[in-house]
């Protein structure tokens, strides 16, 4: 049991990190990627638009923390 809590506490830890309003947008553009595509819609663009809209946000709340 104590290798699946570490386990488990480091899949969190990779996956969320510090920040766990970008895993959830992360989450989003991925579904939203998925969504686009299963609809025959070109989704490349998707996750670099997110990323770098995701980077611009979290940047701006941690110097406004400041």
């Amino acid at each position: 049991m104590n290798r699946l809590r570490a386990l488990l506490a480091f899949l969190y830890d990779f996956a969320v990190g510090d920040d766990p309003l970008m895993a959830v947008l992360v989450v989003a553009a991925l579904a939203l990627t998925g969504v686009l595509a299963g609809a025959g819609i070109a989704a490349w663009w998707v996750l670099p638009v997110v990323v770098l809209a995701g980077l611009a946000w979290s940047v701006d709340r941690a110097t406004r923390a400041r």
